[in-house]
């Protein structure tokens, strides 16, 4: 059951195209909507900073076959928790 609104896909959407680490935004709105989901299910659970980021790694890795060296997941973990603390009242601690 998903819980959250068209308002918070947008957000979400709108952090990883400023985000971008394919560097493709600008042409392809819709370029990383395939990670709406599953980090919205993630952050609905309770997955803490590094979860987020853990997953922000493997997909960069094994999904669209970059190096996530340099492209900071760990960063936009970090831009995740805190926008998702904003939007949902949670404090983003989620789960150890």
């Amino acid at each position: 059951m998903q819980s959250w609104t068209p308002s918070i896909e947008n957000d979400l959407r709108h952090l990883l195209n400023e985000w971008d680490p394919i560097g493709v935004a600008e042409d392809v709105q819709d370029e990383y909507d395939c990670l709406l989901a599953p980090l919205l299910q993630r952050l609905r659970s309770g997955a803490n900073q590094t979860e987020i980021g853990e997953f922000l790694r493997h997909e960069l890795q094994h999904h669209f076959g970059l190096d996530p060296l340099g492209m900071r997941p760990e960063g936009m973990a970090t831009r995740v928790i805190t926008w998702w603390s904003a939007v949902s009242g949670s404090d983003g601690a989620g789960s150890a």
